[in-house]
């Protein structure tokens, strides 16, 4: 996943806004978000290469996502999977808190990656390229393949385009945040980051929504968690060249475990 966009605990009704695309290769075998069958709490969608996933969230309250930490330079051959940082952590009982502490202490056996676990109660951000783990306090927050709130154009870009929505208040809904990540405005040169692979890709991946011939943005996903713990989820999946797939929406309660709805389209 290339970038998350999130507002914590700001919006009036919602303690949880979050608005992600999931960029990858067009190849690589993907399962849409859907309640897993070997942890039934789980709902994420499922890299089918490695058997993680890039976010979910629980029917318990639990919220985690991934990106990746853009730098070639320092890549790992055979390097265990960033999926499981998150698929652990919503299969798995503890504290966000306790959770990436723990795995700071192994945080070198993996690629460069930036990770977000959350729960009721608290929010935390990792990444193995920038200091300890972090109590997130009440904001917005842009996180794309450098650091939380690194300023790239597409960060800044997603988190006022997420501020200003936020801020109507109540008029929020998973359409209206989600058009948010359909944004397809490359960055000017200028503005670019040099992350070692070269102009022509980082002006290719400058943009929220990223259309190529072989790698893309694969799914724009919506969640929304109120303070009486109703999730709604929103996922849409895309193949090459903008080619729209399919539209999946779970609405469930985190602290009763209401049964979930789900409607394609």
């Amino acid at each position: 996943m290339c970038l998350i966009l999130l507002a914590y605990k700001v919006h009036p009704k919602y303690r949880l806004v979050l608005a992600a695309n999931r960029d990858e290769f067009y190849e690589r075998p993907t399962q849409p978000a859907s309640f897993w069958p070997d942890a039934p709490d789980v709902l994420a969608g499922r890299d089918l290469q490695h058997g993680g996933t890039w976010l979910g969230v629980t029917r318990a309250g639990r919220f985690a996502a991934v990106t990746n930490y853009r730098d070639p330079s320092t890549k790992i051959d055979g390097a265990p999977s960033r999926g499981a940082l998150v698929s652990d952590f919503l299969k798995g009982r503890q504290s966000p808190d306790a959770y990436m502490h723990e795995l700071a202490a192994r945080a070198d056996l993996y690629n460069g990656f930036n990770l977000l676990a959350g729960d009721a109660d608290e929010l935390y951000y990792y990444s193995n390229r920038g200091g300890p783990p972090r109590k997130l306090a009440p904001g917005v927050y842009g996180l794309s393949n450098h650091l939380l709130d690194t300023p790239w154009p597409k960060v800044e870009r997603g988190k006022q385009a997420l501020a200003e929505i936020v801020g109507k208040g109540d008029a929020l809904t998973p359409e209206s945040v989600i058009e948010i990540l359909f944004d397809r405005v490359r960055a000017a040169d200028e503005s670019l980051p040099d992350t070692g692979v070269g102009l022509e890709i980082e002006r290719a991946l400058s943009p929220l929504f990223i259309v190529s011939p072989d790698y893309g943005t694969r799914c724009s996903t919506v969640v929304l968690i109120d303070g009486a713990g109703k999730t709604t989820s929103v996922e849409r999946t895309f193949g090459p060249g903008l080619a729209r797939r399919e539209e999946a929406r779970y609405d469930f309660n985190t602290v009763d475990t209401g049964e979930e709805t789900n409607g394609q389209g």
